[in-house]
């Protein structure tokens, strides 16, 4: 067995050992002989050797040739195992950790990675050749990144507001020979189903929308009696399936590429031209051509992208492809944001893993690293970072309301239906649960019948009350744990920072373009908006555009929505 670069799918260069040994042969076969001839004087040694043999007498001179030999064959043949074997493995096993955190370049693409703000070593995620596909196990494998600890925050007066800290991340080749061979178990929960009731006619003494199914309060309930069979509410329950006549209505060729998505697919979507498109930066070869880049627009912003990015082609920009949803089932962006966020599974039949972002995040890692770092290595299928202020949903409706984020009836009013169910303030008693607040603007996942019904059911919650997804994560995932045991893994919201860049909201930085108060780093990031100066020839100037007033309208829609009192205990009609 004879190790080479092509055979590893190793790139030249990489530690320097394999292309130096292979130029300083000179051309040569180097075996397993080679190493084991005699030197100079050897021949003067052995007859030395043979006279004192001589002396001891024949019989025991014998035996001991016998055994010296016997030695030497075996020490060759170790030799020359040991030697090939090195070469194969060292895809895997050579490591070494970077000394300097902060610096932005790191000699070695075989070499786990650890980012801080928005550095980020692009050699480390350059073209994997793979012919044939690794795997490794987290049981007999010494991960490169084990006994690494995020070191304590810099002190900077200057700085106080949250920022990123390092996250030890390996290759994607080793990420992707990390990759589990086959799902993870769903605890209990077996074979999960969706409700789909054609032609169903709206109940107004239900809350919800008729997207959602108009779910009572009775089978709200029941959806947490975790069995290995269920039936549960999950959106589009009109049509023939996910994007035909469902609302949320997506065109069949469109549905055909994204029923092709296999593995992985990276999602994020754009509704009422709010955000500008934010591309990915240190993606690898390997995950362009392996995972599935998708963006969720309505036809307002694909028309702005058409008249303003000098990318698209096609229905792509960059590495998205752009998907138009028509028929949308909710007047607020932000609500229909949720879909496609919390639904990516139904969207999505037949992916293994998805990451979502939101709009306003600029990805600055590969995929791939995500998923080895904050699921496989945790042994978990579902992580989300946790708010990097908040953690008691009391505070968090306060600072929703104080934000004019919603109107306030609507919050007291799922705030006091959750306390009603149990809802308490976070303490250090929940432990080992280390947040109720989620910062849920990314969620990396495994698609499994347990993780699937979490999100069905967080999105029902999103549908009956406000869509600040924020207040409801904590009672959905407490229902959950009760009845099975599992729980979304919660990271810190500094390791969110390390891989994803947030970028302002389309309005403002068109606002901040126009005043010059724009920093230039942050321009380069995004598709650089129309001008609003006047051409020669053109008619007249566009107006200018009005602060938005979506959230005054939302204010007033939702104040005409007819909330029932809550009853104690959490039962009652709705």
């Amino acid at each position: 067995m004879t190790g080479s670069a092509a055979s590893l799918g190793l790139r030249s260069g990489s530690y320097g050992s394999l292309a130096a040994a292979v130029v300083g042969s000179g051309g040569r076969k180097a075996g397993a002989g080679a190493a084991c001839r005699p030197l100079r004087g050897e021949k003067e040694r052995l007859q030395l050797l043979h006279r004192a043999l001589r002396l001891v007498g024949r019989r025991r001179a014998g035996v001991l040739l016998l055994l010296a030999v016997a030695s030497a064959a075996v020490f060759c043949s170790l030799f020359a195992v040991v030697k090939d074997d090195s070469n194969s493995i060292s895809i895997v096993n050579n490591y070494e950790v970077p000394n300097a955190i902060q610096k932005s370049e790191y000699p070695s693409t075989t070499r786990p990675l650890m980012m801080s703000g928005n550095q980020y070593s692009t050699s480390v995620v350059n073209k994997i050749e793979l012919p044939n596909r690794l795997h490794l196990s987290y049981a007999n494998f010494t991960h490169p990144c084990e006994g690494f600890s995020v070191p304590p925050p810099l002190v900077d007066k200057k700085r106080t507001g949250p920022r990123p800290c390092p996250v030890c991340y390996v290759s994607v080749d080793q990420a992707f020979a990390l990759m589990p061979l086959q799902a993870s178990p769903s605890p209990v929960l077996k074979n999960l189903n969706y409700v789909s009731e054609d032609g169903i006619t709206a109940n107004l003494s239900n809350q919800g929308s008729g997207f959602g199914g108009h779910p009572s309060l009775e089978q709200r309930n029941n959806s947490f009696n975790i069995n290995e069979s269920m039936t549960v509410h999950c959106g589009f329950v009109r049509g023939k399936k996910p994007g035909q006549g469902t609302g949320f209505d997506i065109q069949d060729d469109d549905l055909l590429e994204m029923e092709q998505c296999r593995e992985l697919v990276v999602a994020s979507a754009i509704f009422g031209n709010y955000d500008m498109i934010q591309h990915p930066r240190n993606i690898s070869e390997f995950s362009k051509a392996n995972a599935c880049f998708y963006m969720f627009v309505d036809e307002e912003t694909e028309a702005y992208v058409k008249n303003s990015s000098s990318l698209y082609n096609n229905n792509k920009v960059g590495l998205w492809r752009l998907v138009v949803v028509r028929n949308l089932p909710y007047e607020d962006p932000r609500r229909t944001g949720k879909i496609p966020k919390l639904l990516l599974h139904r969207l999505f039949p037949n992916v293994r893993f998805s990451v979502w972002i939101d709009a306003k995040l600029e990805l600055v890692a590969d995929p791939y690293l995500l998923l080895e770092r904050f699921l496989w290595r945790k042994n978990t299928t579902f992580a989300i970072s946790r708010h990097y202020k908040r953690f008691d949903v009391f505070e968090e409706a306060e600072a929703n309301k104080a934000a004019g984020k919603y109107d306030n009836a609507s919050i007291d009013y799922q705030i006091e239906f959750y306390r009603n169910e149990g809802l308490t303030h976070y303490s250090p008693a929940k432990l080992p649960i280390t947040s109720d607040v989620p910062e849920g603007c990314v969620i990396i996942r495994e698609h499994i019948p347990i993780t699937n019904l979490f999100t069905c059911l967080w999105f029902n919650e999103v549908d009956r009350f406000t869509s600040r997804d924020q207040m409801s994560f904590s009672t959905v995932r407490d229902k959950i744990r009760a009845r099975v045991g599992w729980m979304p893994e919660m990271f810190m919201d500094c390791q969110r920072r390390n891989f994803v860049v947030q970028a302002y909201h389309r309005e403002l930085l068109e606002q901040m373009i126009a005043s010059g108060r724009m920093p230039p780093s942050a321009t380069a990031a995004t598709d650089a908006p129309p001008s609003r100066k006047v051409r020669a020839g053109s008619r007249k100037a566009p107006p200018s555009k009005k602060p938005s007033v979506k959230r005054k309208k939302e204010k007033k829609s939702r104040s005409r929505r007819r909330l029932p009192r809550p009853v104690a205990g959490g039962l009652g009609a709705m």
